[in-house]
């Protein structure tokens, strides 16, 4: 073989997952080329033709001709460099929109009327009101929470003030859960699902097995022409080259477009992000889970740069950062972040640091459980199985399966979602594995060619053939083009073998195995979650407070990157069947054409041609398939979609102020009453109402001085007021109540009264505690004893509502 055929080889055995690297090798073997003509003719070695007087005369027409075809590789480049940044950006905008679409506009004037909505809106408040320096304490009694997402907010709202737009803290509120759900989300999304397809394509040099099949009998056809040959040489390279092209092209336009719809799909689940604003909402753990793609794509890069041993302190450092970011933004995302990892850290780290990780896990486990016991007091931390003993299974056990197979799909795009996981988790499993075997023959291959000599091209001819015949005889997706013949030196030797030794690691079946357990961890939390009772399923799911929420949210993150490699591997074993019925009869022919002699006929390469034919028409055609499929997916989960619009019908309900019952957290009435209270009372005096009646919202509607506007006050913690002034109020002393108010604030202490509590919020497990606050005898005590004064009586609007002071000294 020549060293122009080498190098020609060599340069279609590039990285093809890489347009500029792709170009550059290009280039860099046309000059090696050139250089090597220039060379043998100033040698006077034989060469035939124009070419070998141009190269030896070093011309302008030669040099003309060099540079022509050196641009001629670079101009496709920034097309192909690009494209994905623009199916990015189609992606994300179209995500982007289709979570604008879903928001329910009625939330922008007033809150959402849930459990934690208060205390997220109260936390902006207090940004507003003592900037940043109130981001580590934003408790009432100057506890941490977590504060990232309520920065944000209020960073939105000073950016407003600066450009002359008064931005409320409702809208600031919704403007941040947008930019998380429909920006943050979907780009960590394609992120993590692109640095998956990354993987699977490298160090394939051809990730189209039947590119891999044409590449073979070219390489097989020109390793056996004769030096004298150099019409024949040049023309089936080129064959080859543009087999090379129409394979990778097709392979570079799937994954684009792959890529294109993975911010689609990652926003048309109900599981993220449209659950957890229908729940409570859980903000603080929404934000964090939009961001958790970044870190698990920032950690599988350092778990490479690891395994490569290169780039470390800068994959540690970027991980390092993310993790940070995602710990503000809450805590409790560590649990999700560890239970996805677990397999890849299984498989892919060396035990020294399997061991130390499993290690820190234990002792973050151990960390918990002591913050647990010691804050919150309970008697049945001992008795696991009595833990969560309110919680009730809300699925069957297929129903909770089959809800983790369609990622919270419905209908039709449910069951398409699960059949192309199943097929593509299967074809995966296929691909990698029969790649492994592959990979092990082309090594041992490439071991044994720097050992045994070859003794002349007719041997190699015959070699390479019976190669090729094997292979395609046990499956197209196994053929592999072997090794070309060199007179390689002791370096080259040296490569060949680092080069066997990384493809054994066999990064495809590692990754599939990974993400199927991952998938599985996820389904068995989910199904203890909502199906299972008892001890195991309450210590499983506790880190999550046994919250189907929190825990269907983990789905998108193991269920689309499976899904992604999947229709990747279909894509793969497809085209490789539609070639299979081409390549045999043309392998065949090749290898009886050359069997008499070891010079072959130019007619040869009709057989290459027909491959390359072939190869284009199915990679093209399965190109489209993919397409329409994926679209058709995409598409059907917006239209059929009742479970996201149930989610948006609920919270559409909890900020309507049209309810049946006037003792419902928010009606026209209590707002009427708010309005007028703060207007009394002005918004520097404190104001002590049952935070289950509504009063609470006071603080962000009308910035009335509520002395805790959230509903789960701790009595546990000495710096709580608000626990101490519940505490007071209970105990029908009227002097302990006076000397816990009035030394509260400089200002005025009211006390108002608006009913009973709301019944959305008659599960929460310490609504007992507040029972004082609507005792009318109690009130009635308290005013004949002269420690309330009754201010303003508002029973047109409900019975019992009155606005009363304390009797401070004030």
């Amino acid at each position: 073989m020549t060293s122009e055929q080498i190098t020609n080889t060599g340069s279609v055995s590039g990285d093809c997952g890489s347009a500029q690297a792709r170009a550059r090798t290009h280039v860099q073997a046309y000059v090696q080329t050139q250089a090597r003509q220039n060379g043998s003719s100033k040698d006077g070695s034989a060469t035939n033709g124009p070419a070998r007087n141009d190269s030896a005369k070093g011309g302008p027409s030669g040099r003309k001709h060099g540079l022509q075809r050196c641009h001629a590789m670079l101009r496709p480049v920034s097309l192909r460099a690009l494209l994905p940044w623009l199916m990015s950006i189609i992606g994300i905008a179209s995500a982007l929109c289709m979570v604008i679409a879903w928001f329910p506009s009625t939330v922008w004037n007033t809150p959402i009327v849930s459990s934690d909505a208060p205390a997220h809106y109260y936390f902006i408040r207090r940004l507003l009101d003592e900037g940043l320096g109130a981001a580590l304490h934003l408790w009432p009694h100057d506890s941490f929470y977590p504060p990232l997402f309520h920065i944000c907010a209020y960073l939105v709202i000073k950016i407003a003030v600066l450009f002359g737009v008064q931005c409320s803290i409702y809208a600031a509120f919704n403007i941040t859960w947008i930019i998380a759900s429909g920006v943050i989300f979907p780009a960590g999304m394609l992120v993590l699902c692109r640095y998956f397809l990354q993987r699977w394509n490298r160090g394939n040099p051809i990730s189209n097995p039947i590119s891999r099949i044409s590449q073979a009998l070219s390489t097989s056809e020109s390793s056996s022409v004769s030096e004298s040959s150099n019409i024949s040489n040049q023309q089936v390279p080129s064959a080859g080259n543009r087999q090379y092209d129409a394979a990778s092209d097709a392979t570079f336009v799937l994954r684009n477009l792959i890529g294109l719809f993975v911010p689609v799909l990652a926003v048309s689940s109900v599981c993220h992000p449209y659950g957890l604003l229908n729940a409570g909402p859980l903000i603080a753990f929404g934000f964090a889970m939009s961001l958790l793609p970044f870190l698990i794509a920032a950690t599988l890069r350092l778990f490479d740069a690891i395994a490569a041993r290169e780039h470390i302190a800068k994959w540690l450092a970027i991980t390092a950062v993310a993790g940070v970011v995602c710990l503000v933004a809450h805590p409790r995302i560590a649990f999700t972040y560890a239970l996805i990892l677990v397999p890849f850290i299984v498989l892919r780290l060396p035990w020294k640091l399997i061991l130390g990780a499993f290690i820190a896990m234990c002792v973050g486990a151990v960390a918990f459980v002591a913050l647990m016991l010691t804050s919150f007091k309970s008697d049945r931390w001992a008795n696991p199985d009595s833990w969560f003993h309110s919680h009730q299974p809300s699925k069957n056990l297929w129903e909770s399966i089959s809800f983790c197979l369609t990622d919270g799909l419905d209908g039709f795009p449910a069951i398409l979602f699960a059949l192309l996981l199943i097929a593509g988790t299967a074809a995966a499993f296929v691909c990698a594995s029969r790649r492994a075997a592959a990979r092990a023959s082309d090594s041992f291959s490439s071991a044994a060619s720097t050992v045994v000599p070859v003794a002349s091209a007719d041997v190699d001819v015959d070699a390479s053939t019976s190669d090729i015949a094997v292979s395609a005889a046990d499956s197209p997706v196994s053929v592999s083009c072997p090794p070309p013949a060199s007179h390689s030196n002791a370096t080259d030797a040296a490569s060949a073998s680092s080069e066997s030794s990384r493809l054994r690691r066999n990064d495809r079946l590692r990754d599939v195995i990974a993400l199927t357990a991952a998938f599985l961890l996820v389904t068995l939390v989910y199904v203890c979650t909502v199906t299972l009772v008892g001890a195991l399923p309450n210590i499983i799911s506790a880190p999550w407070y046994r919250d189907e929420n929190r825990i269907m949210t983990m789905l998108p993150l193991v269920t689309l990157p499976l899904l992604v490699i999947g229709i990747n591997a279909l894509a793969e074993c497809v085209s490789a069947c539609a070639a299979s019925a081409s390549f045999a009869p043309s392998a065949s022919s090749f290898s009886t054409k050359n069997s008499a002699s070891s010079v072959p006929s130019l007619s040869s390469a009709s057989a290459v041609s027909s491959v390359k034919n072939a190869s284009f028409a199915s990679n093209w055609i399965v190109l489209i398939a993919v397409f329409l499929v994926i679209a058709i997916l995409a598409v059907s989960a917006q239209i059929v979609c009742p479970s996201r619009s149930a989610a948006r019908d609920t919270i559409i309900a909890h900020s309507s102020l049209n309810q049946s019952d006037p003792n419902e957290q928010l009606t026209e009435q209590k707002i009427a009453v708010l309005r007028k209270v703060t207007k009394r009372t002005g918004t520097q005096a404190t104001i002590i109402s049952d935070p289950l009646n509504g009063s609470m919202y006071a603080e962000t509607l009308f910035n009335a001085n509520m002395l805790y506007p959230i509903i789960n006050a701790r009595t546990d913690v000495p710096s709580a007021p608000f626990g101490k002034v519940e505490t007071a109020f209970a105990s029908g002393d009227a002097q302990q109540v006076l000397g816990t108010v009035c030394p509260l604030t400089d200002a005025p202490e009211y006390f108002l009264t608006m009913g009973d509590q709301a019944q959305s919020l008659q599960s929460f497990p310490y609504r007992a505690q507040y029972d004082s606050f609507h005792n009318e005898e109690l009130i009635d005590t308290y005013v004949d004893g002269g420690t309330l004064v009754k201010v303003a009586d508002y029973s047109q609007y409900g019975q019992g509502w009155a606005l009363y002071r304390f009797g401070c000294a004030d």
